[in-house]
């Protein structure tokens, strides 16, 4: 899958399934646009450091004007923008009852009306060249549920809607809209969870192990490839089979 001239922004890229992500296309050829909101510069090193090109793009993808000039920065510096991975995400969890205003609202903005941002400034210029791709990352509770993560749960449950309703509208322009949705993945934010937690999380997978980073970045690399071009509007678990059960 070779994505040699290619231009892909990948946000939330400095650690976990994005950093892979965005590690995964440099790899294949692409030039990536690493976006966070603080720093990542050792996702830029690793890219840099084997050979690839990329550049970095601090921004909230929460705020409207933010992703917009992000997205148009990219375009200005790499010369357009094939892919959009849309994985800037959150999460604040406590039980509904307990679930403040700002725990709610931010986790919304973050992780779907972020999504939403960056991906209209995006299809204005995807629409014009009649290509593109976009390729959020949702989530295995989008359609599972989890307790304590109401906000968190309503905001993937959205992407896939979201994603669905954009596909129809611009797929007779050559662009296409998928969402992934992982299982429980490997990543800082798991492996803080107890040992013996992560053990009855394991038994529940019919694949028997975690997912990694990688196995998601794969996912990713296919959808943006030539061999997705007939794909769309689909949402792809990398779960190990945990949405069957």
């Amino acid at each position: 899958m070779d994505l040699s001239g290619k231009v892909a922004l990948v946000t939330g890229s400095s650690r976990g399934i994005g950093r892979a992500t965005a590690l995964r296309l440099a790899a294949a050829g692409a030039a990536v646009a690493l976006n966070a909101t603080k720093d990542a510069s050792e996702t830029q090193t690793a890219i840099e450091s084997a050979g690839g090109a990329c550049s970095v793009h601090v921004a909230d993808v929460a705020d409207p004007e933010e992703a917009t000039a992000m997205v148009q920065a990219v375009i200005e510096r790499h010369g357009g923008l094939d892919f959009l991975i849309n994985n800037a995400g959150v999460t604040r969890d406590t039980l509904a009852l307990r679930m403040s205003d700002d725990d709610w609202r931010r986790v919304i903005d973050v992780n779907l009306t972020g999504t939403f941002n960056c991906t209209r400034a995006a299809l204005k210029h995807m629409v014009r060249r009649r290509a593109g791709r976009i390729v959020n990352i949702g989530s295995v509770v989008g359609y599972r549920g989890n307790p304590g993560q109401a906000n968190y749960t309503a905001s993937k449950s959205g992407l896939i809607g979201m994603t669905r309703s954009i596909a129809l509208e611009v797929g007779s322009r050559g662009v296409t809209a998928n969402v992934i949705t992982p299982g429980y993945i490997e990543t800082d934010m798991t492996l803080e969870v107890a040992e013996t937690s992560l053990n009855a999380v394991r038994e529940m997978i019919p694949a028997g192990r975690l997912g990694t980073p990688e196995d998601v970045a794969e996912a990713v690399l296919f959808l943006c490839s030539d061999e997705s071009a007939y794909i769309t509007g689909q949402t792809l678990p990398v779960d190990g089979g945990l949405a069957l059960v």
